[in-house]
């Protein structure tokens, strides 16, 4: 399909810089296409009396590391300020990071970041420059491993927040809790899994209440979640490649809800595509453990997923393309028009909508 298609105007003032406090009084949108009541405004915290007993929540239990370093390129005859942000572990001391800019650097560079009264005892955090890849990929070295490592990084990093934020604001300490979902534990996200920022403790006892189940799985956000599609067409998009796990055990709970004609709802857009990629075509789930690059656009046949919560996204961005594949091009269209004029706050500090399936 054309890209064009998926395009919209979003006025800057409708992109969402915090969150709703609390988090569950964000708005709600709720989306059953082709309904007579298509579109209707509530509140998060009305996820309960939306859903069903016996249904299923989804969540992606991810952490978002502080994968921002800013450091100094460190040679003989001259310095440089540059930015890393890492993105995939290769080794006990190796990250591929994101660099900018990019020309700055050669193999064999050393990176300074930091300075030693950030990291305390450590000392400086040294890498090295190892590789360079296509599209602005380092492979760095570091002077620590392991867990020196990793409590280096939470010392000297900064939580990687959007680009469409990140333009208008710096980072602070409030965003280390804010860009967290109360469900995160297994680190190695880039970014959060946004639909699940609009939880709280509250909100997770009413759905219990309900008899609602919660059934977490993995899927660690990489960066190209933020990259418009810049191909003419779907055809010539490329998906970055994601690590997830979906358990036996989650597999098979989820396997008795929907027997027992429950529904699975995916919080967010990356419990979704993991799902829909352990998913057989009989949409019974399979344990999943591994990378997926599953690009869902209209004309996909969802397997797994029978609602879908989610924030609302970027203009061209795979994921605008994802949700129009759940509940119709045309419909989502109306439904971002309706939510620009109702005064919805947009991306991943913004409201949610729950979506029904066209």
């Amino acid at each position: 399909m054309r890209t064009d298609l998926f395009d919209f105007d979003l006025p800057p003032d409708r992109i969402a810089l915090r969150p709703a406090v609390p988090r569950d009084a964000a708005k709600l949108l709720v989306v059953k296409p082709g309904d007579a009541n298509e579109l209707s405004g509530r509140a998060v915290r009305d996820l309960p009396q939306l859903l069903q007993p016996g249904d299923a929540l989804v969540v992606n239990e991810t952490r978002v590391i502080p994968a921002r370093l800013m450091g100094e390129r460190v040679r003989e005859d001259a310095r440089a300020k540059v930015e890393a942000t890492l993105i995939r572990r290769e080794g006990a001391d190796a990250w591929r990071a994101l660099a900018k800019p990019l020309k700055r650097l050669q193999p064999g560079d050393l990176i300074r970041f930091g300075n030693e009264a950030r990291v305390c005892m450590l000392g400086a955090l040294d890498a090295h420059v190892e590789e360079i890849f296509d599209a602005g990929e380092i492979l760095l070295r570091f002077d620590f491993h392991g867990p020196i490592l990793d409590e280096a990084i939470d010392a000297l990093g900064h939580i990687p927040l959007p680009p469409y934020i990140a333009a208008r604001r710096d980072d602070d300490d409030r965003d280390r809790d804010d860009y967290q979902t109360m469900f995160a534990k297994r680190e190695g996200s880039v970014a959060a899994p946004t639909a699940g920022l609009h939880f709280t403790n509250e909100l997770l006892a009413a759905l219990d209440a309900r008899g609602v189940s919660l059934h977490r799985v993995t899927l660690h956000v990489g960066p190209g979640t933020f990259l418009p599609v810049k191909s003419e067409d779907t055809e010539g998009h490329r998906m970055h490649a994601e690590w997830g796990e979906v358990s036996k055990e989650t597999a098979e709970a989820l396997n008795r809800v929907r027997k027992s004609g429950g529904r699975l709802v995916a919080v967010g857009s990356t419990a979704l595509r993991l799902i829909e990629s352990a998913a057989q075509d009989d949409g019974t789930l399979q344990p999943f453990r591994g990378e997926t690059a599953i690009f869902i656009t209209p004309g996909y046949r969802f397997k797994a997923a029978d609602l879908m919560m989610t924030n609302f996204h970027l203009p061209r961005s795979t994921l605008f393309m994802l949700v129009a594949a759940f509940s119709g091009l045309e419909c989502m269209r109306r439904a971002y028009a309706h939510a620009i004029a109702n005064g919805y706050r947009f991306y991943s500090y913004g409201d949610a909508c729950l979506l029904h399936p066209k």
